[in-house]
């Protein structure tokens, strides 16, 4: 028992948060980007960076190829002042190296062991180019071109400016640090105003709940959808209907509880009367089997009544919720096979008139207790009020029908009983309504029950006169089931 406990407690799924699933939303991707920005940041600064020097290394480059002269021959000359050199190498934080090779490749000053291009042996263009290479162990920033002199048929000369790359370093680090500092006190900030903003965001649904924790148990009044967001209103609406759908079942129940507690004080009370009478002084033999008869009625009454509020409490509740394809031939032969010894008993001719058991379109899907008890409870009503007698014998006739056009499935149970007066159709559907002037004992629950099993399979029950105008017109109730069915 323990070990089942434990496996619950640990394969228990957590309950989410909204605000905390909200918040991951906005967050995640938020911290997401924020490396993403760090390397875009460095990118940009690298090439910023880069541009000033790159002019510079440029303007160089241009001004050693304007030294260069043609020579005798198919020579050049190159000339540069010693103070010339030493400017151009002047720099307080950078070493800057330079290379000038004639038209056959040779060394014409500068730095010998400086690199050459990559695409020294290609035709080439006598733009300026600039390249990152790699001298003595350090990283420098090359400028190159390609001079030509004349009609010279021979490969152009090359001149070359190398730079090391600290000072462009020192720069990037600057620019980064002016971008990013900031962003070391926007994000966090950023995070504070976002979870602010969730925060005021989801107050309605905490006033919402505060709302509803400070009612009433009793108080089932709709919510106001009004002073709630947009996004929450169909919920409140949803709530709204759930509490008007439970208003209406409790005061149901307020109303049938009240009805079945004055209906069982009569049998309740007889019962009572009874026994009083029994234990009278002086009470006789016949006056005890008297009592004690009227006792066994008394309780049959109350017995019934619990049984019908029984049903109708089972049938309004739902309580049963097995639905399963249901032939209504056999159903109704199983009620009259049950009601036959109560028909005998009262002289009555209790028939059935319909299709055959297994034809097409008597299947109804449904609870089959639930319709055996409304077609119980038709037979019953017409066996209770149809009287009978040697001159006019009481009929009592079952009927499972198909509509040929429609396809329509109906249930009729007929008699040749007193009827029902047409102002009184609609009462007799009201539970513990009983038809006046009939002398009838009854709980009145029997075509309640109908009607409530009837619309819970989609049914609806009507009431007609059998032979209008006679003088004993009878009654015929036909439930109707929708096609669906």
């Amino acid at each position: 028992m323990k070990s089942r406990g434990w496996n619950a407690l640990l394969f228990r799924k957590e309950q989410r948060s909204l605000f905390g699933e909200i918040l991951d939303w906005m967050l995640t991707p938020l911290l997401l980007l924020w490396p993403i920005s760090l390397a875009l940041t460095w990118l940009v600064a690298q090439g910023l960076a880069n541009k000033p020097f790159d002019r510079a290394l440029v303007y160089n480059v241009q001004a050693l190829a304007q030294q260069i002269k043609p020579g005798p021959g198919d020579r050049v000359q190159f000339m540069l002042s010693q103070s010339a050199s030493e400017l151009l190498r002047a720099d307080e934080t950078d070493q800057v190296y330079y290379q000038v090779r004639g038209t056959h490749g040779e060394f014409l000053g500068g730095e010998r062991d400086m690199p050459l291009p990559k695409d020294a042996n290609i035709n080439h263009s006598y733009e300026v180019r600039i390249r990152d290479d790699e001298m003595r162990g350090m990283e420098v920033r090359v400028a190159y071109t390609w001079v030509k002199l004349g009609d010279l048929e021979h490969q152009p000369a090359l001149v070359q400016v190398a730079e090391t790359r600290e000072k462009r370093s020192v720069l990037a680090a600057e620019i980064i640090k002016g971008v990013m500092l900031p962003q070391f006190v926007i994000l966090p900030l950023a995070v504070l105003l976002v979870w602010l903003a969730l925060v005021r965001g989801i107050k309605p649904l905490s006033q919402l709940e505060e709302r509803i924790r400070a009612r009433k148990s009793d108080d089932l009044s709709p919510l106001d959808d009004k002073a709630v967001p947009l996004e929450v209103a169909p919920l409140v609406s949803s709530v709204n209907d759930l509490l008007e759908r439970l208003k209406d079942s409790i005061s149901t129940q307020k109303r049938f509880l009240a009805d079945a507690a004055h209906q069982l004080k009569t049998p309740l009370a007889g019962l009572r009367m009874q026994a009083d009478l029994a234990q009278r002084p002086g009470a006789g033999e016949e006056d005890l089997k008297r009592s004690l008869q009227q006792i066994g009625r008394a309780s049959v009454a109350a017995t019934h009544t619990v049984n019908q509020l029984l049903s109708l409490a089972r049938a309004e509740g739902g309580a049963s919720t097995t639905l399963q394809d249901c032939d209504m031939v056999e159903v109704v032969s199983e009620v009259i096979q049950d009601s036959w010894p109560h028909a005998m008993d009262k002289g009555l001719d209790l028939g059935y008139d319909g299709v055959a058991p297994g034809s097409g379109g008597v299947t109804v899907v449904g609870n089959r207790t639930l319709l055996k008890e409304m077609v119980r409870n038709l037979v019953d009503n017409a066996i209770h009020y149809t009287p009978s007698s040697p001159e006019l014998q009481g009929v009592v006739t079952v009927r499972v029908l198909v509509d040929p056009y429609s396809g329509t499935l109906v249930l009729q149970v007929e008699d040749n009983g007193p009827g029902i007066a047409p102002a009184e159709r609609d009462l007799v559907f009201q539970p513990f309504y009983r038809t006046l002037g009939t002398n009838v004992d009854g709980s009145g629950l029997g075509l309640p029950i109908v009607r409530e099993i009837a619309e819970r399979h989609g049914a609806e029950v009507s009431i007609e006169a059998a032979r209008p105008g006679a003088n004993r017109p009878g009654a015929c109730f036909t439930v109707r089931f929708s096609r669906r069915h």
